[in-house]
């Protein structure tokens, strides 16, 4: 795991103190470290102050260590210099939670307009066979009358 750290101490024999500062979480992003825990590791020539960045295994034993500098331009050039700062990313977190929260709100509406128009459907259809229903009635009450009028006119 991913560590970024800065020298500390200068020890003998290539071995030096250094303060853990932050570390690389598994979805790439990273926390800052508060407890100022410290390790002794072999960090060769590296001076005091220099910001490292070390490659820790499960034992906290070091599997790579690299100079920090070109890292942090990196994150300069790409971030910085484009105008992401932590308020950029603050208000672009706020602006896609009110998009999320409008089309939550836009799927409710949705939802609840296709059970009014699925209900309406239902009501015309029950509508429809009402209709149809009275319209045979109303054929077959019409042929009853034209019988008995036959019936009436035959019979006079």
């Amino acid at each position: 795991m991913l560590h970024l750290v800065q020298v500390v101490k200068k020890g003998l024999l290539g071995k030096s103190v250094v303060q853990l500062l932050a570390r690389e979480r598994t979805d790439e992003t990273w926390v800052l470290l508060q407890n100022g825990e410290t390790l002794e590791i072999d960090a060769g020539s590296y001076g005091e102050g220099v910001l490292l960045v070390i490659d820790l295994n499960a034992n906290k034993q070091v599997v790579a260590i690299k100079d920090a500098r070109g890292w942090v331009l990196d994150l300069v050039g790409k971030f910085l210099g484009q105008g992401i700062t932590p308020d950029f990313i603050k208000r672009e977190t706020e602006r896609a939670e009110q998009w999320r929260q409008s089309l939550t709100l836009q799927s409710q509406d949705l939802a609840r307009r296709t059970v009014e128009l699925e209900t309406r459907r239902e009501q015309i259809q029950a509508l429809e066979e009402r209709l149809k229903r009275e319209k045979r009635l109303l054929q077959s009450m019409a042929t009853q009358l034209k019988t008995r009028a036959k019936e009436q006119l035959n019979g006079e």
